[in-house]
C-alpha cells in the first residue's frame, strides 16, 4: 500500500465486545488503516466511554449509524471504510446507509438476516460501486490459499470427495440464559436469523469447503437438532452433499460437541491425491498424493504467490487467526484503492470473500432448511454446482 491509511470506521465493537478489538487489530497489522469514526454503541454513556478507550475524536463518536454515515460521508476527512461488527439483524440496514452514502463495507458473515436483504444489498453494492467484503476469516490463512491453488492445477485430479467439519462445545449448556451476551443474540431468532449454529459456524464451514475445492454442491440433504432444552434455535446441524462433477461430500457444525474448541478441518479427495486442512494447526497442510507418503507442507514451505502474498513472518514463527483476519483487511484495502483510483482488482486481492460469498451462504442457508422442514429430503441449491 502507498499513500496515506484508509479512514476506517466501526459500528459496534463497544466495551466488551470480541469481535470488534478482533476486527482494530486485523485493520492495523499491516498499517493500511486507521481508526477515526465509530458508532460503538446506541447507548450515549457506553458509546462515549469505548471512544475514549480507542482515544477517539468525540466529535467523531456517534450513538445513532445513520447520523454517522451522513456525517461522515459530509466531510472531506470522512472515512473510506466501515467495519461492521453488530449482532446479525443490524447487518442490512447498517450496511445499506453506508453503502447510501458512497462508502465502502466490511461487514461480519452473515450478510443479512435473508437472502432477499442480502441481494437487495448485493444490487446496491454494485449501483454504488462500493466494495462489500465479508469476514470469512479462514479464507486469509496462507495454506488455505495455498490448497485452494493446489486444487486450481490440478494437483489432486477430478475432485470425488469433499468432507468438512466445525465442532465447538461452548453452547453445551444454556449460558445464554446466564447472561453470556455472545450466546445471548446468537440463540435468539429475532437478532440471529432462523438459523443458529448452521448461520453462525456452518456457513463458514460451507464457505472453506467451497472456496478451496472452487466448487459449490447442487443439492443437500440435511438435518438440523438442537440438544439444549428451551433453546429457540438449532445448535447442530449435518448434512449430505451432491456436487454436479459427481463429487460427493459431508458437512457437520456443532456448538454442543464437548471438548472440542475451534476444530474447523477440511478434508479433499481427488482422484490424484488428497489434503487435509486442521484451523487448529493452520501452519499446516497435508497432501498426500495416490500410493504415495503423506507429506506436510509447512507455511514456510509453500511455494505458490498466493500464500506469499498471505505471510508476514519468517518460516517457523507461527502465523495465525489474527494475521488470517488482517489478510482480509490487506485484501480489502487493495481492492478499495483500485475501485477508488478506477484501475482493475488487482490479482494477488481477488481471493476476498465478498457479498458474493454472503449470498452463497444464504442459498446454503435456505437449502436446509427447507431439506430439514421435508424431513431429509434432498434439496437443490439455488446457485449451486459451479
Amino acid at each position: 500500500m502507498r499513500g496515506r491509511r484508509l479512514r476506517l470506521g466501526m459500528v459496534g465493537g463497544g466495551q466488551g465486545g470480541y469481535i470488534g478489538a478482533v476486527h482494530r487489530l486485523a485493520a492495523r497489522i499491516d498499517d493500511a488503516y486507521e481508526l477515526v469514526a465509530g458508532a460503538l454503541s446506541s447507548d450515549p454513556a457506553r458509546a462515549a466511554a469505548s471512544a475514549a478507550d480507542l482515544r477517539l475524536d468525540p466529535a467523531r463518536s456517534y450513538t445513532d449509524f445513520r447520523d454517522m454515515a451522513r456525517l461522515e460521508a459530509a466531510r472531506a476527512d470522512g472515512i473510506d471504510v466501515v467495519a461492521i461488527v453488530t449482532p446479525n439483524h443490524l447487518h442490512a440496514p447498517v450496511a445499506t446507509a453506508f453503502l447510501e452514502a458512497g462508502i465502502h463495507v466490511i461487514c461480519d458473515k452473515p450478510l443479512a438476516m435473508s437472502l432477499a436483504e442480502g441481494e437487495a444489498l448485493a444490487a446496491l453494492a454494485r449501483s454504488k460501486n462500493r466494495l462489500f467484503a465479508l469476514t470469512h476469516t479462514y479464507s486469509g490463512y496462507p495454506l488455505v490459499r495455498h490448497a485452494r491453488a493446489l486444487v486450481a492445477a490440478g494437483e489432486l485430479g477430478d475432485i470425488r470427495i469433499v468432507q468438512v467439519e466445525y465442532a465447538q462445545d461452548w453452547l453445551s449448556e444454556p449460558v445464554e440464559q446466564a447472561g453470556n451476551k455472545q450466546a445471548g443474540w446468537r440463540t435468539d431468532p429475532a437478532r440471529a436469523g432462523p438459523a443458529g449454529c448452521l448461520g453462525d459456524i456452518g456457513t463458514h464451514a460451507y464457505q472453506l469447503a467451497a472456496f478451496v475445492s472452487g466448487m459449490l454442491p447442487s443439492e443437500l440433504a440435511a438435518e438440523l437438532h438442537t440438544f439444549v432444552p428451551g433453546r429457540r434455535i438449532d445448535d447442530h446441524v449435518q448434512m449430505m452433499l451432491r456436487y454436479a462433477n459427481g463429487a460427493r461430500g459431508m458437512l457437520w457444525a456443532s456448538q454442543v460437541a464437548s471438548g472440542e474448541e475451534n476444530a474447523l478441518t477440511l478434508r479433499v479427495y481427488g482422484s490424484k491425491a488428497g489434503l487435509s486442512f486442521d484451523q487448529q494447526r493452520p501452519n499446516e497442510l497435508w497432501l498426500t498424493p495416490q500410493s504415495g507418503y503423506a507429506g506436510c507442507i509447512t507455511r514456510g514451505r509453500a511455494d505458490s504467490e498466493v500464500a506469499a502474498h498471505a505471510s508476514r513472518v519468517p518460516a517457523g514463527h507461527p502465523e495465525g487467526y489474527l494475521e488470517a483476519f488482517a489478510q482480509l483487511y490487506a485484501d480489502a484495502a487493495l481492492q478499495i484503492a483500485a475501485i477508488d483510483a478506477g484501475d482493475p482488482i488487482p490479482a494477488v486481492a481477488s481471493w476476498l470473500t465478498t457479498v458474493d460469498d454472503g449470498l452463497a451462504g444464504h442459498r446454503f442457508i435456505d437449502a436446509v432448511l427447507q431439506s430439514h422442514a421435508q424431513g431429509g429430503r434432498w434439496t437443490t441449491i439455488a446457485g449451486g454446482g459451479s
